[in-house]
This record gives C-alpha cells, sequence and structure tokens, in this order.
C-alpha cells in the first residue's frame, strides 16, 4: 500500500449514511482512502480524532465580504480567516461590491483579488446586470457559481452596488428567469414585495425609530411572502433553478408548501431566525439588525418545523459584516441602521448545539449547512461528502466542547458588532479544519496563508 500524506485516526467519520467508526487517509489534497482502525497504510503525519467527529468541510452558500470595497468592515483574509475558524471550507460570496459584480469584467477582478487573498475556497454569485445574453454567457464562462437577484430597490445611495442586482419591478424578475432559466445554475433571490416595502416603511415613519419592533413593522413578513408568492408563480412559467434566501416568516413557510411541485424551487433559512427572536434584538439594539428582519417566536417554530419537514433543506449564514463606526452612527435608528450581522463563526457551532438538544440528527444538520447545498450546486462529492476521490477538506469537531461568542474568542473583523451573539455558549466546537488536506485552522489559531484557497467553478 502506498504512503498516505496524513491519516485521521481514532474519530467517528461522518459518511453519506452515517457515522461509523473509521479512520480516513489523505493523500495529494483528496480523500485516499477509509479504513478500519488501525489497518491504514503508513502517513506521514497523524491527527488524532480521538474522542472527535471528523465532518466533510462545511460548505456556506450564502456570504457577503463585499470586497475589495470597503475594507474597514472586513477583508477576504479576515473573513475567510473567520471561516475557516468556524469549520467553513468552502463559501460562496454575493455580489454585492463596488460596483456590483453584474458585468463579465467585475467578476473576473473579484475572482483575481480573492485569489490573491482567500484562506478557504471560494466560488462567485454574479448579478444577471443587463439581462442580456451576451452578459450572461460571459460570466458563466468566467465560472460564477450561480446568479443573485433582489426584488427590492436599491437602498439609498448605494446603487453601483446594486446596479444590475436589484429588480424591484416585477416585468424584469420574469425576464431575468427566463433569460437564466437554461444555465443550469441556480438563480437565488432575497424576496421582499417593493411596493409593499415602501407602503410599511412609509407608515413606520410615524413609530420609533430606537424601538426593534419598528424594524419588523417596517419590513413585515406580508412582504416576503407576496414576493416569494410571485416569483414562484413566475417560476411556473419560466421553470429556472430557482432558490429563495434566508425565509424568515410562518406566512412564507405556508407559501412554499403551497407551491410544492409546482417548479424546481428551495429555500434556505439562517441560524439569526433559527436562534434569535425580535426579543434578542431588543436586547442588542441596531447591531441585530438583519433584512428581512429577526421575527417572533411562532415565526421561529415554523421554520424549525420546515426544516423538519423538508420545506427548508438549507441553513446558510448570509454573513454580513460592517464596521462598528457604521453600526455606532445609527444607534437608536433601526430604520438607518445598516443590515446584517456576521455569521460565519456561529453557524456550524449553533447546528451541533441543535443536535446536541436533540432537534436535528447530526447529519441532518450537516446536510443543511453542506452536503445539500453541494449537491444544489454541482459539487457533490467533490465537496460535501468524505469519499475516496473527495476533496480532503475536513472538519474535526467536538460535540461535548462549548463554544462561547465574544469580541475575545471571534475571528471576523466584525467581531466588535456580533451582539447578538455574545454571551452564547453552545454545545459543540470546532478542534481543526483541514482544506485539500492542509490544516488551516486548530486549536484557536488560523494558520492557513491567504491565496490558499482556490477558486471553485460550477
Amino acid at each position: 500500500m502506498s504512503r498516505l500524506d496524513t491519516l485521521i485516526a481514532g474519530g467517528e467519520v461522518l459518511l453519506p449514511d452515517g457515522l461509523a467508526q473509521l479512520d480516513l487517509g489523505l493523500t495529494d489534497g483528496k480523500v485516499a482512502g477509509i479504513y478500519a482502525p488501525g489497518s491504514a497504510p503508513v502517513a506521514k503525519e497523524t491527527i488524532s480524532a480521538i474522542g472527535k467527529t471528523v465532518l466533510p468541510g462545511i460548505v456556506d452558500i450564502h456570504f457577503h465580504v463585499r470586497a475589495p470595497a470597503y475594507p474597514e468592515r472586513g477583508t477576504v483574509q479576515s473573513e475567510t480567516r473567520a471561516a475557516a475558524a468556524g469549520g467553513i471550507t468552502t463559501l460562496f460570496e454575493m455580489p454585492i461590491s463596488k460596483p456590483c459584480c453584474s458585468t463579465p469584467e467585475e467578476l473576473a477582478r473579484r475572482r483575481d483579488h480573492f485569489a490573491e487573498n482567500a484562506v478557504i475556497d471560494f466560488a462567485l454569485y454574479a448579478a444577471p446586470g443587463d439581462l442580456t445574453e451576451a452578459s450572461r454567457d460571459k460570466m458563466m464562462d468566467l465560472g460564477c457559481i450561480a446568479w443573485k437577484i433582489f426584488t427590492t430597490p436599491s437602498p439609498p445611495g448605494r446603487a453601483d452596488e446594486f446596479e444590475g442586482l436589484a429588480f424591484p419591478d416585477e416585468a424584469d424578475q420574469l425576464q431575468a428567469l427566463r433569460l437564466l432559466a437554461g444555465t443550469g445554475l441556480p438563480i437565488v433571490v432575497h424576496a421582499e414585495s417593493a411596493q409593499l416595502l415602501a407602503h410599511f416603511e412609509d407608515a413606520a415613519k410615524a413609530l420609533d425609530p430606537a424601538d426593534a419592533a419598528t424594524h419588523g413593522k417596517s419590513r413585515p413578513a406580508i412582504c416576503e411572502s407576496v414576493a416569494v408568492a410571485k416569483l414562484l408563480t413566475m417560476n411556473m412559467e419560466a421553470q429556472a433553478k430557482l432558490h429563495i434566501a434566508h425565509v424568515t416568516s410562518a406566512e412564507t413557510v405556508a407559501v412554499l408548501r403551497a407551491f410544492a411541485g409546482t417548479s424546481d424551487f428551495t429555500a434556505e433559512t439562517c441560524p439569526q431566525y433559527l436562534f434569535a427572536t425580535e426579543d434578542d434584538v431588543a436586547k442588542a439594539g441596531i447591531y441585530a439588525k438583519v433584512n428581512p428582519p429577526i421575527r417572533h417566536r411562532a415565526d421561529q417554530d415554523a421554520l424549525w418545523q420546515a426544516i423538519e419537514d423538508g420545506v427548508i433543506t438549507y441553513v446558510t449564514t448570509d454573513h454580513a459584516p460592517f464596521a462598528k463606526a457604521e453600526k455606532q452612527a445609527a444607534e437608536g435608528d433601526f430604520p438607518g441602521a445598516p443590515p446584517g450581522v456576521p455569521g460565519i463563526e456561529f453557524i456550524l457551532p449553533a447546528m451541533l448545539d441543535a443536535v446536541s438538544r436533540g432537534r436535528l440528527t447530526l447529519k441532518g444538520a450537516h446536510d443543511l449547512i453542506c452536503a445539500n447545498g453541494a449537491k444544489r450546486y454541482g459539487l457533490y462529492p467533490s465537496k460535501g461528502a468524505l469519499l475516496p476521490g473527495s476533496q480532503a477538506d475536513v472538519t474535526i469537531v467536538d460535540l461535548k466542547g462549548e463554544t462561547m461568542f465574544s469580541p475575545e474568542t471571534m475571528h471576523t473583523h466584525a467581531r466588535e458588532v456580533a451582539h447578538l451573539f455574545y454571551g452564547r455558549i453552545l454545545r459543540g466546537k470546532v478542534c481543526e479544519t483541514i482544506l485539500a488536506g492542509r490544516s488551516v485552522f486548530r486549536d484557536g489559531e488560523v494558520i492557513g496563508a491567504p491565496g490558499g484557497g482556490r477558486y471553485v467553478r460550477p
């Protein structure tokens, strides 16, 4: 038998059909073999996983860093380092950038910037831009992983960041679905009704801007559910590979159920909606403002039920760091505060905590944050699985360990605005993250080098 580069020995390995006490061999950046304990070839390096659980490296399909713009919010280096610390080996970067990633030129520029700086593997979304076949085909040739659109208008003062991404007009939304349907790539949509948002935001001007409830009243669940219903109706004709981003409400879950089987669509939610409510937002203040808003306990319960029933099959971070000065400047002004929380280090410990509480099986949790995304985006089993020939992306966790969140324990540049997570102690800890056979995070320290991540194409 040929010699292995690395042997991960003594742990329980999560395979596609469940957990097994096995040793995992890695060579040349790939999984070389899976062995009964003690039967593996000799290895140059052995990593002890005794008492630990060995998972395929996590794939986060919804991530924002906006680089190379706004380095004060975080950089490709800082946020991919945080991702490595969170057990993530591959992330999909959304196209909000300055300018928007809606042209072939900007897609190529961002690809090169990430390649130079990323500590883990990355893929890039593209916005459909001018809605022409020529632009679409060039961005596909450059290897975009999928498409993204908003059904909302560009935020005030940020038109260049959303040019070719924001399509509040329904005719444009339908045109985008039709244009992109034939590409075979998923189309991810931030779905809120532009008309209803304008109506409720205007009505909310009479409310206390410092009250967390004002944000929810300015963007109530009906804005989301109506937009999703319209998109799913359009998709009955367009038949695109549609994906609804960050579902937040019981109303929207009901819409997803009602449209089951009408077209090829999937849906995701995020940890902030599964593990927090408006009460938590009230405590954390504007640091916990996200769009769409974090809602009520009944909505949270509906999301968990939707996961149990297979209506929602993805959990993603929607990691969106902002600078402390930006959040502080909006103190007491929920409508004016920048929306987003830095969730890349929270998602895996949170899902492991749900496993410890009996809310999910380990395989179910892993499918939600990794394997399902890898399959939907055409990367499985190279990513999302530990099988012979799979990329040697591995996350070693301690299911009995604890993770506590504070500015001192987090790696994201936005750790000083992660108030939503401060003080939480979760059952489950990331011990080591391995990318293509090389450790990038171990025992609390990020050891991966900038430029070590590779560009992932569908």
